[in-house]
């Protein structure tokens, strides 16, 4: 071969190589085009209504036990028909007593506590959804992430945690204060359902896993002997109200965080994004 027609043949190689290139290019480009063409990226914002209730050392297993008005607001990304993302700022009220327990219903403890919990979460659907749908219209859905929450047991109108009811105060055996904000990992499971072009429903039940087991200002021992307790004092009395304990007895399970969780349902409004293609036809989705 001459070198003439060697560079000829390298030439019509690089050529053809580079129209399959540009192809490809093409082909990708397209794909992509057409990938962020038909995206449907949304934004809903919405409203909860519902329960809240508690697990913890004066309620260790019974779920539902209790239960109070929970309400909150909720924004939610949609990344695609399968993903989504969402925070929310929910309310709700905690409330347990020993006497309700099977765990040391003699202790005569009880609380009450309201709960403002923010959290992030990511959410996946196991069916294909979107709101306005008239084809993937509903599906189950799981979820998980991660919230910052603030509360304040009370009992007979006194915050529990200004009385030290566990020697905090007073520094015993080394305990002191806890504080009222803490951080969970919520996780839960719902159904999502298309309700209109833009509205939306959910029905959820989620649990909160905390990193505090004072939820319900009860976790370790009695500090004080009930013989010296003064019941007109409530930082006292409070801290054991059957007035039969010594110190060092168990007041509560410290090997246990404590739990709480929202249930119920949320309707929210869908706002496609700037720059995400709106759908004419929702018989398409």
């Amino acid at each position: 071969m001459t070198l003439k027609r060697y560079l000829k043949r390298g030439a019509n190689r690089a050529e053809k190589d580079k129209h399959f290139l540009l192809r490809f290019l093409s082909a990708v480009s397209f794909t992509l085009i057409t990938t962020l063409a038909l995206s449907q990226k949304t934004l809903e914002v919405g409203v909860f209504g519902g329960v809240s209730y508690y697990l913890g050392d004066l309620n260790p297993s019974k779920h539902f036990l209790n239960p109070k008005i929970g309400y909150g607001v909720l924004a939610r990304y949609n990344i695609d028909t399968r993903w989504a993302v969402k925070v929310n700022l929910f309310r709700g009220t905690v409330k347990g007593s020993s006497q309700s327990s099977p765990f040391l219903p003699g202790r005569n403890l009880s609380f009450e506590s309201p709960v403002t919990d923010i959290s992030a979460t990511a959410e996946f659907n196991f069916l294909k959804y979107w709101t306005g749908s008239k084809r993937d219209l509903i599906s189950p859905y799981i979820y998980t992430g991660i919230s910052v929450f603030f509360y304040d047991p009370v009992a007979d109108g006194y915050s529990l945690r200004s009385l030290g009811t566990e020697g905090q105060n007073i520094g015993y055996e080394g305990r002191q204060p806890y504080s009222s904000i803490s951080v969970g990992i919520p996780f839960g499971l719902g159904v999502k359902v298309s309700l209109a072009r833009n509205l939306g429903m959910t029905v959820f039940w989620e649990m909160h896993k905390t990193f505090t087991d004072y939820l319900d200002d009860v976790s370790q021992t009695y500090y004080l002997d009930s013989q010296i307790i003064d019941p007109e004092d409530p930082a006292n009395f409070l801290s054991d109200p059957s007035l039969d304990h010594q110190p060092g007895m168990e007041r509560g399970n410290p090997k246990n965080q404590d739990w709480y969780s929202f249930a119920g349902l949320t309707i929210t409004y869908k706002f496609t994004l700037h720059g995400s293609r709106k759908c004419r036809d929702t018989k398409k989705f």
